[in-house]
């Protein structure tokens, strides 16, 4: 068996898989996630892409069981452990990871280097956590679970996922779900306003895809989890962003526009495969086709705790039913 292939053989005859993606460092969503599989009697899970959390937020120890911190718009002034445990609950919640720091403390973290170190520090405890959970939860079922990450995510996270005994990040290779269906995953997306750790210009995006590509078997039946979906899919609207990352609007209202990538539509165009799994535009929940190839994107609200996914079911090389679901 090559490095870029991995057989999973789940062996039956309907296989259901839960996808979702997004949940940007959400406890409350990777907790449903890993439930999702009783939940929806699923037979494989995957997680596509940015599991990362977007900001550190200070806790700031201001004397005896007091502290202070800047969250969701407003300053909090708490006191005691039970207080204190509350907050974090709620930072976790919305996918951002709180510290718990001295006033002196933070000036060293005024550097962005040292900002950059405690973040992935941050995160990678985080990611400790959830695949342990993760292994606890699947340890005694048959469910596969399939973890990628996505073009947000540093590639730190990647080690962290690889020591699970339960989590399989598909990242760059082709999983072989049985003797009929493959699947062939990418966490790279095309270049964005924030310079994202895994975004690549479209000539590399193109290269890599193909490159993974080669070794799927059967195209007919195949599945593309490319975390960026395809270029003007109208699974890819998203704002319009200028220079200084503002939104661009006209009469009060954003000006949409499609900012998915050339190149996963081009592979998509020229394999045809059977599926196509996406997420990063948020606010695209869809389905559409592209030739004969379904794509869907489940889109994301994890700051709202709220996950949602898409059931599919393949029987006999094709996808005999999908529903987006949201819970």
């Amino acid at each position: 068996m090559s490095l870029d292939r991995v057989t999973m053989d789940i062996g039956k005859k309907r296989i259901r898989i839960y996808y979702t993606s997004d949940v940007h460092g959400s406890d409350v969503c990777f907790k449903k996630f890993l439930n999702a599989g009783k939940i929806y009697s699923a037979d494989l899970l995957i997680l596509g892409g940015d599991l990362s959390g977007k900001l550190i937020v200070p806790i700031v120890k201001e004397g005896h069981q007091s502290y202070s911190a800047a969250f969701q718009g407003r300053n909090w002034q708490i006191s005691g452990a039970q207080e204190l445990d509350a907050l974090i609950k709620k930072i976790r919640f919305t996918g951002l990871y709180p510290f718990v720091t001295e006033r002196a403390e933070t000036t060293r973290f005024e550097s962005q280097v040292e900002k950059d170190r405690l973040f992935i520090r941050l995160l990678s405890e985080s990611m400790e956590k959830w695949t342990k959970l993760a292994d606890e939860r699947l340890k005694d079922t048959n469910l596969k679970c399939l973890v990628m990450p996505g073009n947000d995510d540093p590639y730190e996270i990647d080690s962290v996922l690889a020591k699970s005994t339960h989590i399989l990040n598909p990242d760059g290779k082709v999983v072989e779900i049985d003797e009929t269906y493959e699947l062939a995953s990418c966490s790279n997306g095309n270049l964005t306003p924030w310079q994202c750790p895994r975004d690549i210009d479209e000539a590399k995006l193109h290269v890599r895809l193909e490159s993974i590509c080669s070794s799927v078997t059967s195209f007919e039946s195949a599945i593309f989890n490319f975390h960026v979906p395809p270029y003007d899919s109208g699974l890819d609207t998203a704002a319009k962003i200028d220079g200084e990352l503002r939104v661009v609007a006209e009469m009060g209202q954003p000006v949409m526009m499609p900012v998915g990538s050339h190149a996963v539509r081009q592979t998509i165009e020229i394999h045809k495969p059977m599926l196509g799994l996406h997420g990063h535009i948020h606010e695209s929940r869809g389905t559409t086709t592209i030739g004969r190839t379904l794509c869907i994107n489940p889109g994301s609200e994890y700051g709202e705790g709220i996950l949602h996914g898409a059931v599919i079911d393949l029987e006999g090389g094709k996808v005999k039913s999908h529903v987006l679901t949201s819970g």
